[in-house]
C-alpha cells in the first residue's frame, strides 16, 4: 500500500541487530531516515527480548521476541515463519528489503507470492564467513556458490555495497546484482572532534595511540589488533591500544593483552564519544577479513584518522589511499602502522577526510531507493 503522501511502505527485515551492534544498526538507521525524508514510510522489523512497536526518526521499528543465538554475544533471531509472515501481511509492504541471507531467505518467496518487489542486502562475504566458521578451504567456494544461487533466485535484486562483495555473485553469473555503497555521517565524525584531554587519558604525548572500534567477536578478528600492538612494542615503538566495543571475545582478549598497554572501554553508546576517540587516535585498526564495507573504518576516515585494514576484506576498496592494507597477522598490521605514521600527519589526516567525503549518506540513500525503484516524493538533500 502506498502512504497517504504518495510514498511507498518499505518494510525491512534484519537479524543480527542489537542495541549494541555497530555497522548494520547504523546503516539501517541512516537509510531509514533517508527513506522517510524522501517521502516514503520505512518499517524495520528486528528481533529482541520482547515484542515492541516504536516510532523513531528513522521510521517505525517493530520488535519480535526471539531467542538468543548461542555464543553470539547477545544476537537474537527472527524465528517462526508463520508469525513473521502474518506480520508481513499486516504491514502490507510495497517493497521488501532483507538484511539476512540465511534464516530469512524464505521471505523472497513470500514477497513473490504477494507481488511485492524484494531485495536482499549482502552485508558479508559468505565465502569469508564460511572460512571463519571452520569450513575446509576446498568446500567454501562451492558451498557459498550454491547458497548464493539460492539467494539470487529468491529475490528480485541483490544489493552489494562494494565491488568486492559483488564478486561472489558475479562468479555465479547472477544478473540481479546492484552496487549501492553505504555512507558516513560527516557531521558527527569530523577532525574537529579531536580532544587533547581524551587523548591524554590513554596515551602520553610521545606515544602512538591506536584504536580498534568494533564488536569483539570472532569474525572481526580483534585479537589481531592486540597482536599488532605487541609487535610494535617489541620493535621499540611506544604504542598503546584502546579497544572500543564489547562482545563475546572480551575475556579472551583481556588475557591475550595481559602485560600490554591495552584499555577496554566496553560499549560506547554515545556516538559523539566514539567520534572524539576516533579523531584523537593516530591510527585506527580494522583487521576483520570478511567486512564488505566497514562503516567503523569509514567513520575513522571522516574523523581525519587513517586506517590499517585487512587486505582480505573489502576495506582496501573503501579506504583507498587514505589507509594501508595488510594481510592477517599482527606483524603485518604493525608494519603497515609504521609505514602509515611515517607520512606527515597533516597529509595523512587530510587524505583520510577527503576520502570519507566521497561517501555521504544522501548518495547512499539515493542508491538504495534506485534499487527499490522508489522515486522521492518530496525534495531530499542533494546526493
Amino acid at each position: 500500500m502506498t502512504t497517504s503522501g504518495g510514498g511507498l511502505r518499505i518494510v525491512r527485515l534484519a537479524n543480527f541487530v542489537t542495541a549494541r551492534s555497530g555497522g548494520l544498526r547504523t546503516a539501517l538507521r541512516h537509510l531509514g531516515e533517508g527513506y522517510a525524508a524522501a517521502g516514503h514510510e520505512p518499517v524495520l522489523v528486528v528481533p529482541g527480548r520482547r515484542d515492541g512497536d516504536e516510532r523513531h526518526p528513522w521510521g517505525r521499528v517493530v520488535t519480535l521476541a526471539g531467542p538468543r543465538l548461542p555464543f553470539s554475544g547477545g544476537y537474537r533471531m527472527l524465528v517462526g515463519r508463520r508469525r513473521v509472515a502474518r506480520l508481513l501481511a499486516e504491514l502490507a509492504p510495497d517493497r521488501l528489503e532483507v538484511s539476512d541471507r540465511f534464516t530469512l531467505r524464505w521471505t523472497g518467496a513470500w514477497a513473490r507470492a504477494h507481488g511485492v518487489p524484494a531485495v536482499m542486502v549482502s552485508h558479508e562475504s559468505l565465502t569469508g564467513l564460511l572460512g571463519q566458521w571452520g569450513v575446509p578451504g576446498a568446500l567454501r567456494r562451492p558451498l557459498a556458490d550454491r547458497l548464493n544461487r539460492r539467494s539470487a533466485l529468491a529475490y528480485d535484486r541483490i544489493v552489494c555495497t562494494t565491488r568486492w562483495a559483488a564478486e561472489e555473485f558475479a562468479r555465479i553469473g547472477a544478473g540481479t546484482v546492484d552496487l549501492a555503497p553505504l555512507g558516513v555521517d560527516l557531521d558527527t565524525f569530523a577532525p574537529d572532534r579531536a580532544d587533547p584531554a581524551l587523548r591524554a587519558r590513554y596515551a602520553e604525548p610521545d606515544e602512538l595511540l591506536l584504536v580498534h572500534c568494533a564488536r569483539l567477536s570472532h569474525e572481526k578478528r580483534p585479537e589481531l589488533a592486540v597482536d599488532a600492538l605487541a609487535a610494535l612494542r617489541r620493535a621499540g615503538v611506544p604504542a598503546v591500544l584502546v579497544m572500543a566495543g564489547d562482545g563475546p571475545m572480551r575475556p579472551v582478549l583481556a588475557r591475550r593483552a595481559a602485560g600490554l598497554p591495552v584499555t577496554f572501554t566496553g560499549f560506547l553508546p554515545d556516538r559523539s564519544a566514539v567520534a572524539a576517540l576516533l579523531a584523537s587516535a593516530d591510527v585506527v585498526l580494522a583487521p576483520g577479513p570478511v567486512e564488505t564495507f566497514g562503516l567503523a573504518g569509514l567513520e575513522a576516515l571522516a574523523s581525519g584518522t587513517p586506517v590499517v585494514v585487512n587486505a582480505a576484506s573489502a576495506l582496501p576498496e573503501v579506504v583507498g589511499r587514505a589507509g594501508l592494507a595488510a594481510y592477517g597477522s599482527g606483524e603485518s598490521l604493525a608494519e603497515a602502522v609504521t609505514r602509515l605514521v611515517a607520512r606527515p600527519e597533516a597529509e595523512r589526516r587530510r587524505a583520510a577526510r577527503a576520502r570519507a567525503e566521497e561517501f555521504g549518506w544522501p548518495a547512499a540513500v539515493a542508491g538504495f531507493l534506485r534499487v527499490h525503484d522508489a522515486e522521492p516524493v518530496r525534495p531530499t538533500a542533494p546526493a
